[in-house]
């Protein structure tokens, strides 16, 4: 006789996870995700820039001018063998603060994230599980968080806060919430009647443990691309907060920042704009590769 697998343990849904992410893991899986040229590049530039995140103190050639040093004797002076990307219209280094703001956007997109997730997924969850009042309630809010253009909401969230860093986080983990909500709630209505949920609902198992240890482990792959993908688009929204003001505060080393104070001397000196677009750049492609390479892979294309 076949043996069920034991519900009250997770043993069918952890089995599969296990199989996923030995599938994930292993050479096989690691040759595939490798075949995808863009991915491949994306993850390096991605092991870079965390690289600069972690290493910056050591690395940056003038650790006074990441805050509010002042060097009259040579502002916006164009890159050199001295100064590589230049220097800013108060004289500081600009390759320097660009180093010094990975930290602050690649820590932004992974807080917003985070709290994306922690929040939105277990809502949609409900929502989707339970139905009813429960659902139409949830689903009523997140159409209301839908209705209103992320930077706007955003915008206005971080201008009634006050402008800082910490409250742009805080606005954009109010804002994106509902973007994982709608995905978990659509993946529950869609696994909540699958044969192994019955099975498990069918031998006691707790409500608890089959969102948990039933449904959300097979819904991990979509819940992973979706945070690769939206992790560039949070970034690049944090910076627009803060290029318009309302985000970071000066003389902090952010990008978004550093773009809309050098902005006021174009064009003749282009290279305290350039240089931290280019970041902001670099870091949204690299995410958005990652996130399409996860995506192949998981559709085992």
């Amino acid at each position: 006789m076949t043996r069920l697998p034991d519900a009250s343990r997770g043993e069918g849904t952890i089995a599969a996870l296990d199989s996923e992410l030995s599938e994930v893991l292993s050479f096989g899986g690691l040759r595939r995700f490798l075949r995808n040229k863009p991915a491949v590049f994306g993850s390096l530039c991605l092991l870079i820039l965390c690289f600069v995140m972690m290493a910056w103190p050591w690395l940056v050639p003038y650790p006074d001018d990441i805050a509010d040093a002042v060097n009259f004797d040579r502002m916006l002076e164009p890159p050199s063998s001295e100064f590589l990307f230049g220097t800013d219209e108060a004289g500081r280094d600009i390759l320097s603060r660009v180093m010094a703001g990975t930290g602050m956007s690649l820590g932004l997109g992974l807080v917003v994230i985070a709290v994306a997730v922690v929040i939105g997924v277990p809502l949609g969850m409900v929502a989707g599980y339970y139905g009813g009042a429960v659902e139409r309630v949830i689903m009523r809010v997140v159409d209301v968080f839908s209705s209103v253009p992320a930077l706007v909401l955003a915008l206005a969230i971080s201008v009634l806060l006050g402008p800082s860093l910490v409250n742009a986080m805080i606005a954009l983990s109010i804002v994106w919430w509902r973007v994982f909500a709608r995905i978990a709630h659509g993946q529950t209505l869609s696994l909540k009647n699958e044969a192994y949920v019955n099975i498990a609902r069918q031998m006691g198992a707790s409500d608890r443990h089959i969102l948990f240890r039933e449904i959300l482990p097979n819904m991990a792959s979509s819940i992973l691309v979706t945070a690769s993908l939206d992790a560039g688009a949070v970034i690049l929204i944090g910076t627009s907060i803060s290029f318009l003001g309302a985000g970071a505060n000066p003389p902090a080393a952010e990008w978004g920042l550093m773009v809309a104070s050098g902005r006021n001397y174009l064009p003749g000196a282009w290279w305290p704009s350039l240089f931290p677009g280019l970041a902001i750049f670099v870091t949204v492609m690299s995410l958005n590769m990652i996130g399409d390479g996860l995506r192949d892979f998981f559709a085992g294309e």
